[in-house]
C-alpha cells in the first residue's frame, strides 16, 4: 500500500500548548493517521503519514486553524510504514537549539528555482545546518558541512564561518525549520547577507530529483534516510564492506543499538546487527 508521509512547520504563538496537543492527539488517533507532532508556545513541527484520504483531511483540519492558514506540507511517497503510532508532544522548542533568537531578523528564503540559478552563477556560500551523520550521506555539492552532532552545537559555527561574514550564504536543512533559527542566528553575529532555502531538502528534490543535492537524506522516521532522485550516486560506504551505500540501520541488539551505514546485502547477512560480535549475542 502506498503511503503519503507529509512534513511541515510554523513558527507562529500557540497561547496554550497543552491544550492544543490534547486536542490534537484525539483528532490524530480519530483520523488514524500516524506519525510525530511537536508543540510549543513557538509553534509545531511535525510529520505524518497515513492513505491519500486521511492526509488530505489532516490538512484541511490544520489549515481551518487561523493559525496555521498559510503552513506549508512538504509531501513524500514511501512503501515502509514510517510511524508505528501518533505521538503529539509538548517541549520548549520545536527543534531542540538553545538559541536565543528574534525570528524576525531570519533570512529571507530563496526558493529552489532561485537556489539553483544562485549555484549555477557561483554567486553562494552554501551552508548545511545539520548534524554530521546527515551530511554524513547526503548534502548539496561544495555545501560547507559544520562537525556537529546536535543543533545545540550550531552556536558555534560563526566563529568556524568568520571569513565568510561578507560572503551570501544560503542555509538549509531538511525541511526548513532549523534554519529558521540559524539564519536568524548568523545574522545576530554579524553575517548580514544569510538566506534560506524555502522548504529545505524535502522541497528541494521534490522539485529536483537528481541535480545538486548529492546523496540521500536523513529523515527522522523508521525509513531513516530517502534517495534525492533514481540516478543520484551514493556518498558515504556502508560500514561492513565498505560499497557506496547511504542506508542507516540501527543495530539489532538494542543493547548496543547503533545507528551505522549498512548496504542491503549486509543488512541481511547480518540481520541488521551492526557486527558479528553484536549477532553472537542473541
Amino acid at each position: 500500500m502506498e503511503i503519503i508521509i507529509t512534513s511541515f512547520y510554523k513558527y507562529v504563538n500557540i497561547k496554550n500548548p497543552d491544550l492544543f496537543r490534547e486536542k490534537h492527539q484525539k483528532y490524530c488517533d480519530k483520523l488514524g493517521v500516524k506519525g510525530k507532532i511537536l508543540v510549543a508556545k513557538e509553534g509545531i513541527n511535525g510529520s505524518v503519514s497515513g492513505t491519500g484520504e486521511q492526509i488530505n483531511k489532516y490538512k484541511k483540519e490544520l489549515l481551518k486553524n487561523k493559525l496555521f492558514k498559510d503552513i506549508k506540507f512538504k509531501d513524500n511517497l514511501t512503501d515502509i510504514l514510517p510511524f508505528k503510532k501518533t505521538i503529539v508532544r509538548v517541549r520548549k522548542e520545536i527543534v531542540t537549539s538553545g538559541l536565543k533568537v528574534n525570528l524576525k531578523n531570519k533570512g529571507n528564503y530563496v526558493s529552489p528555482e532561485e537556489f539553483n540559478n544562485l549555484i549555477e552563477k557561483q554567486k553562494i556560500t552554501v551552508l548545511d545546518a545539520r548534524n554530521n551523520y546527515e551530511t554524513k550521506i547526503g548534502k548539496f555539492k561544495n555545501a560547507i558541512t559544520p562537525n556537529i552532532e546536535t543543533f545545540r552545537e550550531f552556536k558555534k559555527v560563526p566563529k568556524l564561518l568568520s571569513k565568510f561574514r561578507n560572503k551570501k550564504i544560503v542555509t538549509y536543512c531538511t525541511g526548513g525549520v532549523r534554519c529558521e533559527k540559524a539564519s536568524a542566528f548568523l545574522k545576530e553575529n554579524g553575517f548580514k547577507n544569510v538566506y534560506q532555502l524555502d522548504g529545505g531538502i524535502l522541497n528541494y528534490i521534490n522539485k529536483f530529483p537528481d541535480k545538486y543535492f548529492e546523496g540521500r537524506c536523513f529523515v527522522f522516521d523508521n525509513r531513516m534516510s530517502i534517495p534525492s532522485g533514481e540516478s543520484n550516486k551514493e556518498i558515504s560506504l556502508c560500514e561492513i564492506c565498505h560499497i557506496p551505500s547511504g542506508r542507516y540501520v540501527n543495530c539489532a541488539n538494542k543493547i548496543c543499538d547503533k545507528m551505522f551505514i549498512s548496504c542491503a546485502e549486509c543488512s541481511k547477512k547480518l540481520r541488521n546487527f551492526c557486527s558479528k560480535k553484536c549477532s553472537k549475542s542473541f
